[in-house]
């Protein structure tokens, strides 16, 4: 028999939505679904555990939420049935003494917010008996609250045997300019880059060494590109972009005789990594990828994306772009979609199929009477429908 329930269900409109969404009704909202209904700490009526279980067990990408939504009989049905088994690896908000895996990083997570130094010390406490895959995956949680006093252990981490967990450490070392890693990897670019004027001269190296490989740089590049322009941008991607001693607007005016395209990916590659607002800006420009949308706050990331829907024609890039923007989308950046669908309505209404449903999941659900009434247009009106459907799934979870 299924233990006693911890946490009340979600209301009878909330699942029968739910129900709705799993049958293929808007299904891509089922991850907005699970992660609202979730941030209410309730759980989901036991008769839509079997399908979501199964949807679980099929989509990794939902299981995130669902060790939390299921309660105490999802996971008495996960322990009867094992293609529901992943369940038990799935955070349920118990403590890192006692909790799996997910549990224990789910509360390092909550620590790290609250006290940074506390759960560093936490993790160093226990790391010795911790498996590869899972200190890979602490590693990664330091990210939330990272400074220099997390420099020590995470350049111990440099060694560890598990390839994952180095160059984790070395992604989190690569944000800290005053880091050990990141001195010498300054060191390593300063010997293959030279700045006299208006030009930019290039020596990509010709080896790797094992110091290298410890500081994160892996020595197979992926087929299509060579050695050493392989060693040469994941050097130049972990140096402080303050060695350049230039704005990132100025470098990218001179003229870089060899390794072109290299270089400028590796400042792509190094503004992503070092989360830097002006590169991310400035190699925005050159390369508009989602991945530097991160690097920004949220009102200029949808700033620099309304501008680019404005200037761009519809197509695999500018969905690309939407896609990078953090939701909920405001109404500069919902106006100039809505704008965009419009007119790409009255030349190429067969285009317009992801852009619709995009504008429908991301924009933020309580601008729905602006897309009601901006247009007519029946492309403008399933945003608009979506959008309502979002706001009223909201309101069931939030009686």
């Amino acid at each position: 028999m299924a233990p006693v329930e911890e946490r009340v269900a979600v209301g009878r409109r909330a699942a029968e939505r739910l129900v709705r969404i799993m049958g293929g009704e808007h299904e891509r909202l089922l991850p907005e679904w699970l992660a609202a209904a979730a941030a209410t700490g309730r759980r989901v009526p036991p008769y839509v555990l079997p399908e979501l279980l199964e949807k679980g067990r099929r989509d990794r990408s939902i299981r995130v939420h669902l060790g939390v939504l299921a309660g105490q009989r999802g996971r008495w049905l996960a322990g009867l049935n094992p293609a529901w088994d992943y369940l038990l690896e799935e955070p349920t908000g118990k403590t890192w003494e006692l909790g799996g895996a997910a549990d224990r990083r789910a509360h390092l997570r909550t620590l790290r917010a609250a006290d940074p130094a506390q759960a560093r010390r936490l993790l160093e406490s226990t790391w010795e008996r911790e498996t590869p895959d899972d200190r890979a995956e602490f590693v990664e949680v330091l990210a939330d609250g990272l400074s220099m006093d997390d420099e020590p252990f995470l350049e111990s981490a440099l060694d560890d045997r598990r390839r994952e967990v180095r160059q984790a450490a070395a992604n989190l070392l690569t944000r800290l300019p005053g880091s050990r890693m990141s001195r010498r990897m300054a060191e390593r670019a300063r010997a293959c880059v030279t700045i006299s004027r208006k030009v930019i001269a290039v020596e990509a190296p010709q080896a790797c060494d094992k110091d290298m490989e410890r500081d994160g740089i892996r020595p197979k590049p992926p087929r299509g590109i060579g050695e050493r322009a392989w060693w040469l941008q994941q050097i130049l991607a972990r140096a402080p972009l303050s060695i350049w001693g230039h704005p990132p607007a100025t470098l990218l005016t001179m003229k870089i005789p060899d390794w072109d395209a290299e270089v400028k990916a590796a400042w792509v590659r190094a503004a992503v990594l070092q989360k830097d607002p002006e590169w991310a800006r400035a190699m925005f420009g050159w390369d508009p990828i989602a991945d530097l949308l991160e690097s920004l706050p949220p009102d200029e990331q949808q700033e620099l994306a309304a501008d680019f829907v404005k200037k761009h024609d519809l197509d695999s890039q500018l969905i690309m772009v939407l896609g990078g923007v953090s939701s909920h989308w405001r109404e500069g950046l919902a106006t100039a979609v809505l704008r965009k669908i419009v007119k790409v309505a009255t030349t190429q209404p067969w285009n317009l199929g992801e852009l619709v449903k995009l504008a429908g999941e991301r924009i933020d659900p309580g601008l729905f009477p602006l897309a009601l009434s901006y247009s007519p247009v029946e492309s403008v009106q399933q945003v608009a429908a979506l959008l309502r459907f979002r706001a009223d799934m909201y309101k069931e979870l939030h009686p």
